[in-house]
This record gives C-alpha cells, structure tokens and sequence, in this order.
C-alpha cells in the first residue's frame, strides 16, 4: 500500500461526515421552525384573548416559502376529543426573526365544536317554522297584554 492511501480514505471519512452532519441540520432546522411557527400563534392567539391553558393547539402541516409561512393549527379543549375542536390556516410571516401571524382563514371544522351535523343540515336555519305555531312560533301581538304608560 502506498503512504498516500490513509490519509484519502480518511479524507473521504471526514467528507461524509461532514454531509451527513449538514443533512441532519437541514433536517432538523424544518422542526425548529415548526416549533418556532407555533409560537407565533401562540403568541397571536393569547393576544387575542384566548385562554391558552385550557386549549390544546396542534399544528398540523406547515408549508414554508422563504419568509412567509402556511400552517394547518387545530384548537381543541383540553381533555375533549381532536374532532371536536375546530382547525385554522394561518398566514404567517418572518418579522425580526419571529414568525408572526398576518392573516387566517377557516380550514374546516365546526366554528361552535362539536363536529358535523347528521345529514349536513344548516344548523343556522333554512328549515320551515314548525306547523300550527308550536313553541318555537312568536305570539301575534294581539295575543300580547296591554303596555301600560310608566308612571
């Protein structure tokens, strides 16, 4: 063997390494800014008043195009199942070095919880009023007792 060959297969060594140390960062870097995107709706939605302590927020999947951020985030009570909380797509932004909300959009779920209703009924109306003037019916103003002048 000639004295050169040690010394180019620790040259080749040290250059795998090497990629594979800067892969593993490359790697990594996309759960750091995960965390990071996190925060920053974190940060938005205590701003907004929101009780963080009595929430659970998963950020689902996260989509980054250089300085500006797309994250699937959905909102549950603490302690109740994932289907019934509600799920946000949030714009995001790199201000500062900080991920920071600047817009959002309703990525599905009920806005009250709870899920879908059966039969994908408007729970908001478009039903007729029940027939005959049940309880949900507003009396006629006749049927209405007199108003008597304050004194």
């Amino acid at each position: 063997m000639p004295p050169a060959f040690p010394v180019i297969i620790n040259l080749v060594i040290l250059r795998c390494t090497l990629a594979l140390i800067l892969c593993l960062a490359a790697c990594n870097r996309s759960n750091v800014d995960k965390e990071a995107v996190r925060q920053g709706i974190v940060d938005h939605v205590s701003k907004a008043g929101l009780n963080m302590g009595a929430m659970e927020l998963t950020v689902g999947s996260v989509e980054f195009n250089g300085d500006k951020a797309n994250a699937t985030v959905s909102f549950a009570a603490k302690g109740s199942p994932a289907s019934a909380g509600m799920s946000i797509q949030y714009q995001l932004e790199r201000q500062a070095g900080k991920w920071v909300v600047v817009g959002r959009k309703d990525a599905g779920g009920s806005p009250h919880g709870g899920g879908a209703m059966p039969g994908g009924a408007n729970p908001h109306g478009g039903m007729a009023p029940p027939a005959g003037g049940g309880p949900a019916s507003m009396p006629s103003p006749r049927d209405l007792p007199p108003t008597g002048k304050p004194k």
